[in-house]
């Protein structure tokens, strides 16, 4: 059973005693967004929202990553929780006092909820030091966004005697206040694919003296799917998507080559290593049969977000007995988003949580997702996140 009767029944009370700090730190990390591995405005709030707690503060050498740890100065576990610091590359079209101050960079997936709910929860712990045994470890990561922040932070050892970690993310097409997740995989892989198919370029008027890569490539659009269609077993899950397609200048012109790029999303190693294989023989042999040649690379992105049994179980029963059992749901399937919180998971057994913050003037149907240049949150409920932090840190 959970240890929440450490801290009593009024653990929430004490995280909504922290909302405004909560959104106000959430609303100054929103107005200035930074994109990638080198977020120094964020990582100085960070540092600042920290000062006085009593943590071992360590900044990341390679990236700005911040890590705090909070020793209880008994023995016990290392628990780990991570908020994740980065933007998304996207103007926000949503107009508030703490609108994006930065062309081009917003807080489209919540990561400034995330940071904001984690300090909040560092505050509170290091206030009942008392109240656990071993080691809590405050992850704040830059890069998630594509930029393989985790795996930075793991070279620089921030699973260093980590006994199991956890983390939240937002969703802001989810109803407000409700946590969710399962066992096994949560969130697919994201892997992309480049080809290249390589022709003869010369007049349009004249086919007969080219080689046209455009045939060649439009077919693989197609061909690509037979992978999902007649090459997997039906139960098994995964998305192949062409999403960008370049070929030529103008009119009269046959082009030398095209160009198709897209994504591979699945829930399973060895389907994605699958897909991967098909990509490059169906490359190849649709290209000799247009007559060209062709160059074809997968890129791999993020493994599959996988949470443990043990770890996934502890979440749903932490969060059912601080917030009650309407609160929390079991999810009946993973979603083809993908994370990099999927390198720590593959290390230490641990577990994300989905949580909702619809804004309350819309339906969740209704609402901007994540991603979206309008995408909003509710940050009502944000406490209780920071309560779910805070027991799932507790838990034992």
């Amino acid at each position: 059973m959970t240890n929440l009767a450490s801290v009593g029944p009024d653990l929430l009370e004490e995280a909504r005693g922290l909302q405004d700090q909560t959104v106000e730190l959430r609303r100054s990390i929103h107005a200035e967004p930074e994109i990638g591995l080198q977020l120094p405005m964020t990582q100085a709030k960070i540092v600042e929202s920290l000062t006085g707690l009593g943590l071992d503060v360590t900044l990341g050498e390679s990236t700005t990553s911040v890590v705090a740890d909070l020793d209880s100065g008994k023995p016990g576990p290392t628990v780990l929780l991570r908020g994740d610091m980065d933007a998304l590359p996207l103007q926000e079209d949503y107009v508030s006092d703490f609108q994006s101050r930065h062309d081009g960079a917003m807080h489209a997936c919540g990561h400034d909820t995330h940071v904001a709910m984690l300090a909040s929860a560092a505050r509170m712990l290091s206030e009942n030091k008392s109240e656990f045994s071993g080691k809590i470890r405050f992850m704040f990561q830059p890069g998630e966004e594509g930029y393989h922040g985790a795996k930075y932070m793991i070279e620089e050892g921030v699973l260093d005697g980590v006994d199991r970690a956890f983390a939240l993310h937002v969703a802001s097409n989810v109803p407000n206040g409700i946590f969710g997740t399962k066992a096994g995989p949560l969130l697919a892989s994201a892997d992309r694919f480049e080809v290249t198919v390589n022709g003869k370029g010369g007049h349009a008027s004249a086919p007969q003296d080219c080689i046209d890569p455009i045939p060649a490539a439009a077919s693989m659009v197609g061909e690509f799917q037979t992978i999902i269609t007649r090459e997997l077993n039906p139960s098994q899950s995964a998305v192949l998507t062409v999403a960008h397609f370049e070929a030529g200048t103008t009119n009269n012109i046959i082009p030398h080559s095209a160009f198709l790029e897209g994504t591979i999303r699945t829930f399973d190693e060895e389907v994605r290593t699958k897909i991967h294989e098909g990509i490059h023989r169906i490359s190849a042999s649709t290209s000799a049969a247009h007559r060209c040649s062709c160059n074809s690379d997968v890129i791999p992105g993020y493994p599959v977000t996988i949470n443990d049994q043990a770890q996934a179980d502890l979440s749903a029963e932490v969060a059912t007995a601080l917030l009650g059992a309407d609160r929390f749901v079991t999810m009946p399937e993973p979603i083809f988003a993908a994370e990099d919180f999927s390198y720590v998971l593959n290390q230490v057994p641990g577990a994300m949580v989905m949580m909702g913050v619809c804004p309350d003037d819309v339906s969740p149907a209704d609402a901007e997702p994540n991603h979206s240049n309008l995408m909003r949150v509710n940050e009502s409920a944000l406490y209780t996140g920071v309560g779910l932090y805070v027991a799932m840190a507790l838990a034992s």
